[in-house]
């Protein structure tokens, strides 16, 4: 659903540790082998509209109603397409979302554009716009008004005259909203303007944005070039991660002209972390939705732009086989997605859901290659090029995605072998007091890697010494150089997180240097209390939610901290716990020295009947109590895990798989005995 207000306000507190990418090498990027059999191309749309996923930008997401969306705006979007190199990069749609028209139609029943935010009219826009080489969108509901409050016109009952506006405007692109629509079957809505665009002899781009409710992916594919799966998304993680879970399997009704739209794109918005909308950016490509930026460019920041520009993460997305990726695995939030491409390689996504680094790890065979020698293994963030002897792994940092493109590769031996740089466990230290970490370099390649050493540092002040030896003269595929590093903080060393570095270099077969780093997190904690405390009284190490910040003795208010109300289950008021909102996650050091976590949990009463979410208690790895999926006329449930010899716990959420909305969840009286 359009909520008139963003719900972006969150607290994160870095977790216990991130983690860099593959040791990598900057190489130009390999040509790909002719697959071993080719892939049958889907069928293309007779009209010949949005053969890849339509690419531009929708002001809703960073203007919503406010005036700053008016001419000057779209016109700057425009120019900075040009002067960016974003239209060089594909992007070609402007678009205009709602608030754009007068809240009455004229006379003769048309519709007007707001002469203070469009004072020359939209043709004068699109003019503008085309003028750039670059195509204009525009917005209306199906219904009577179109979403926004002030209610604007919406075009049911006025299909064929409005949609001969747009044609003779030279608008390229509409998207038609849900709202207000008086019950009229959807698909009939939704047909009647499709039949009416095509009444106007002009090829116009349609978007159908009814979220989901009618499963347009069944029904829609001779209607509109997209389709919403979702609600709106949000600036949020856990507003992305609901949304990526539900378009993840509606992978068999993508291909071209007929798109998954899991809505429009939140990068540089502020709500997450440039880790975070490098995966969202990744995520959606994999998926092939459209890319249709969602910030102010005029406002971006250069990490913006390296994000929404990257040419080779675009090109998975505008892939002309047209197919989206599914799910090879997902266990522990190691999610890896696979895509296949035209050209025979896969595109391939390891994306980290969890709150802290993990290693996540494939192979060649399980993403749909054949067997063969090596592959060439391209690493689209890093830009850089590799041989692999089949295993495709990388130690991903906190809501991290590496994003690789892998071909079965004649000349895969051009490469130098890829490498990958990992720690065991996680670096939590005590100030004052020793802590023993193991770094590896892995030789993944079908080279061997020669010549290998490493090094580890830290912050100013801290010693770090190794323990075992940091070089060796060769590794052979998949053997590892492992060492035992004693890393002390300063005793004193306020709380919280602090950088390391693991450096690698080594040489190729051929003598190619080739260095690396792996930037890692250690987390200065202090030993859990004895007996028996609130959680809510303790620090956490890390804290998200879907809306608004995790909450300490309230419930979630959805926006800034300190906006909830008490936390309420059925009618029982709770003085302690913590309040959050799908999708969540909060994690405690334990150290290895607690046994047990209790709450009563259950979806706040604040919400009425609205809301479903499920609970999970996470002991390190392991899933050490959870619920089905709960609602707002269930009282209160008690929780309780067994967390004994655990360093970390983590207290999830889920929605309960019908996206986040109404999603408030709390951890009443929630309890650690240590």
């Amino acid at each position: 659903m359009r909520h008139p207000h963003p719900r972006t306000t969150r607290r994160r507190v870095a977790g216990a540790l991130t983690a860099g990418l593959l040791c990598t090498a900057g190489l130009a990027a390999p040509a790909v082998a002719a697959p071993a059999r080719h892939p049958v191309a889907a069928p293309s749309p007779a009209d010949g509209l949005a053969l890849t996923p339509p690419m531009g930008f929708n002001n809703w997401n960073s203007t919503h109603c406010r005036a700053d969306f008016n001419e000057a705006m779209v016109k700057g979007i425009a120019d900075l397409f040009v002067a960016k190199g974003l239209k060089d990069a594909g992007y070609q749609y402007v678009n205009l979302d709602d608030c754009w028209a007068l809240p009455n139609r004229d006379a003769d029943g048309k519709l007007v554009p707001d002469p203070a935010r469009f004072p020359n009219g939209i043709k004068a826009v699109a003019d503008y716009v085309h003028g750039k080489g670059l195509k204009l969108g525009i917005y209306t509901s199906a219904g009577f008004k179109t979403c926004n409050s002030a209610g604007f016109p919406g075009a049911l009952g006025h299909e064929s005259s409005d949609a001969q506006q747009f044609a003779d405007w030279g608008v390229d692109y509409l998207k038609y909203d849900n709202c207000n629509n008086l019950g009229v079957d959807a698909k009939l809505r939704y047909r009647t303007m499709r039949d009416a665009l095509e009444a106007t002899g002009r090829p116009i781009v349609y978007s159908i944005c009814e979220w989901g409710e009618n499963k347009p992916w069944e029904w829609a594919s001779d209607v509109g070039q997209l389709w919403r799966t979702t609600g709106d998304i949000s600036d949020s993680w856990g507003s992305m991660l609901s949304i990526l879970k539900q378009n993840l399997p509606l992978a068999p009704y993508a291909g071209p002209g007929h798109w998954n739209d899991p809505d429009m794109l939140e990068v540089g918005n502020g709500g997450m972390t440039d880790t975070e909308y490098r995966s969202h950016f990744s995520l959606w490509s994999v998926m092939t939705a459209p890319l249709l930026i969602g910030t102010d460019l005029r406002k971006a920041s250069r990490a913006t732009f390296d994000i929404l520009d990257n040419k080779e993460v675009i090109a998975v997305d505008q892939d002309p086989l047209g197919k989206q990726g599914t799910v090879v695995s997902s266990t522990g939030g190691r999610w890896v997605i696979a895509k296949e491409m035209k050209d025979g390689s896969r595109a391939v996504a390891l994306f980290n859901e969890s709150g802290s680094a993990q290693r996540i790890a494939t192979t060649a065979s399980a993403v749909g290659l054949p067997d063969a020698p090596a592959y060439t293994l391209r690493d689209l963030w890093q830009h850089r090029s590799y041989n692999t002897a089949g295993t495709l792994a990388a130690t991903v940092p906190a809501h991290g995605t590496v994003l690789l493109r892998v071909a079965a590769d004649p000349d895969w031996a051009a490469n130098p072998p890829a490498a990958e740089l990992g720690l065991d466990g996680s670096p939590f230290v005590e100030a004052g007091t020793p802590a023993a970490l193991t770094t590896s370099v892995t030789d993944l390649g079908r080279t061997s890697a020669r010549g290998v050493s490493v090094s580890l540092t830290g912050p100013d002040g801290w010693t770090v010494r190794a323990t075992s030896a940091t070089t060796a003269a060769a590794l052979a595929t998949g053997k590892s150089l492992r060492t035992g590093w004693r890393v002390t903080a300063p005793a004193g060393t306020p709380t919280g997180s602090y950088g390391l570095t693991l450096k690698a270099s080594y040489r190729s077969p051929t003598g190619e240097s080739v260095t690396g780093a792996l930037p890692l997190t250690a987390t200065v904690v202090l030993p859990p209390p004895t007996g028996t405390s609130y959680l809510s009284d303790l620090p956490w190490l890390s804290a998200t939610s879907g809306w608004g910040p995790v909450e300490r003795d309230t419930s979630n208010g959805e926006s800034a901290a300190g906006d909830g109300h008490p936390i309420t289950l059925g009618g029982v008021v709770h003085a302690k716990g913590l309040g959050v909102h799908a999708e969540s996650e909060v994690s405690f050091y334990t150290g290895k020295a607690c046994e047990k976590v209790t709450a009563d949990i259950g979806v706040d009463d604040e919400k009425g009947l609205k809301g479903t979410v499920a609970f999970e208690i996470w002991a390190d790895g392991t899933k050490a109590a959870s619920t089905g999926v709960l609602n707002n006329a269930q009282p209160a449930q008690p929780l309780t895990a067994d967390v004994t010899g655990a360093q970390v716990v983590r207290l999830v959420v889920t929605d309960g798989g019908d996206g986040i909305d109404s999603d408030h969840a709390d951890w009443a009286d929630a309890r650690l005995s240590c």
